[in-house]
Order: structure tokens, then sequence, then C-alpha cells
């Protein structure tokens, strides 16, 4: 059986218990994805007094289709709530507000190790290193604990490097699994950070591969088989996933699937939901 510390419950974005940091925290720049430019530390123009959009029910039609794909992984309410004790940005002095600003996108990446972790350690197939994963795991989230003067300071690049290594053993071991059952020989498809902007891949035999880092922005995968691929950090925007079969497929994150279209026949993993907005796509 996979192990049981698969609960990712903590680890999905709660804009009721936030206070609007990503409205804030981040910067917007004017394209497909923003209507207008935002520098970071400036409060969105949309962001009412209460830490709710005003306009989160047409973000899409009024060109802030960014928001709409964005996830903090929970980093949101765990700086609000947590690390800063539910006193918000718009309160004390400013210093409070920039050290809250800074700590927020360490703790947002720290959040997406702790979704990956989480994943890695339901898989059967990384079972010979679940132990590793489970001490990197609660490393992880004993630095999401920090006081906001340790966070700013921790060097969360280098830290991702270091449980990126335990990503990529995981991504092995759960991809040859894939291989071995379909009866392909040799190793699965190595297609990391490969430029597939616009690729024609419709009904593409994609399992087994590791697409980490790939460029798949506008690809047509339209029937591609996915099946067991290593999604993490894939770039799906306007990636078309209609009838494509994603079961099984992992390290894939809400954020990729917003921001990709899709329909009623594309299949998915349980971890992640089917977007909203491909229903206007079928």
């Amino acid at each position: 059986m996979p192990d049981q510390t698969t609960d990712r419950s903590d680890l999905h974005g709660d804009c009721a218990q936030c206070f609007g940091l990503c409205c804030v925290a981040l910067t917007f720049a004017a394209s497909a994805d923003f209507a207008v430019d935002k520098p970071a530390g400036k409060a969105c123009a949309n962001l009412g007094s209460d830490h709710r959009c005003g306009i989160h029910a047409d973000l899409r039609e009024k060109g802030f289709t960014g928001c709409t794909v964005y996830d903090c992984f929970g980093a949101g309410q765990k700086v609000s709530q947590f690390t800063f004790g539910g006193r918000d940005w718009r309160t004390g002095p400013k210093e409070h507000a920039r050290r809250m600003f800074d700590v927020f996108p360490v703790v947002r990446q720290l959040h997406e190790l702790l979704w990956y972790l989480t994943e890695a350690l339901g898989l059967e197939a990384a079972r010979p290193i679940h132990a590793d994963l489970r001490r990197a795991l609660e490393r992880t989230e004993r630095l999401t604990r920090q006081t906001p003067e340790e966070l700013a300071a921790l060097d969360v690049a280098a830290y991702r490097q270091k449980v990126n290594v335990l990503l990529l053993r995981t991504s092995e071991l759960a991809r040859a699994g894939v291989a071995g059952t379909q009866g392909r020989k040799g190793k699965a498809k190595d297609r990391r950070g490969a430029d597939l902007m616009g690729a024609r891949l419709r009904g593409a035999d994609l399992r087994g591969a590791s697409l980490r880092g790939a460029y798949l922005i506008a690809a047509d995968l339209t029937g591609a088989d996915l099946r067991g691929a290593d999604m993490i950090g894939a770039d799906l925007r306007d990636a078309d996933l209609t009838d494509a079969d994603l079961t099984g497929a992992f390290f894939l994150t809400q954020p990729q699937l917003n921001a990709a279209r899709g329909g009623a026949g594309t299949r998915l993993p349980e971890s992640v939901g089917r977007p909203v907005h491909w229903a206007a796509c079928d």
C-alpha cells in the first residue's frame, strides 16, 4: 500500500483565511494574462478592503486570466494566520507589510514542494526512497513554520535543488514502472525542458515520458496518451488536452491544468479537478 502521509488538504489556497497576499505581494505585467501592470507590494485596484477580489466572477472576461490559474498551495493562509498571527498588512508599520510580502513567495515555494513530496509518498513505485521523502517532507514543513526573519533569509532556490534530487529519483522509479507495464523497451522518453511550443502531438504516445519543465504552450495534445508522465513544471498554457489521458500522470498541479484547454473527455488524475472554464471549450 502507498505511504499514508498523503493528506494535502492544507495545500490548497483558502482565500477566506488570507489577506489577499497574491493580489498585493506579486508583480503583474500587462499581457494576455493581466490587463494592467502592477508592481510588487502595491495592492491590485480590484482588491477590496475586505481582502476580496471585486471582479472574481469576471476575471477572465476582464483580462485577468493569470489570476484564475494561480494557486498559492495554501501559503496565503499559512503566512496570514500562522507566520504573522492574523495581523494583516494594512495595519502596523510599513516594515510589517514589507516583510509579509517578502515571506509569502518563499512559503509558497515551500508549500509547492510539500505538494510534490506528499504526492511522491503516495506512489508505490517510490517505496524504496519513502524514508528519504518522509524526512524531506518533515524538514520542509518545519521550514514553513520558521519566523518571518528566518524565512526571509532562507535560500529557497538552493533548498529546492536539494529536494529536486529526490523528486528526480521518484520520477525515474515511477516512470520505469509505467514503461514496464506497457511492454516498452529502454527508458521512457526524456523531454525535460523541451521546446514543444505549438507542437502537433495529437494522439502522441507519451506514456511514462518526462515532461519536466517542457514548454508545451499552445501544443496540440488532443487525444495524447500521457499516462504515468512526469508533469512537474511543464508549461501547459493554452495547450489543448481535449480527450487526452493523464490518468496516473504525476506532479501535475491545478494551476497547470487551469492554464490549459480541455473538455469532458479529458481524463485526469484524482489529485486535480476539472477546471470550470473547460465547460466553455466543449
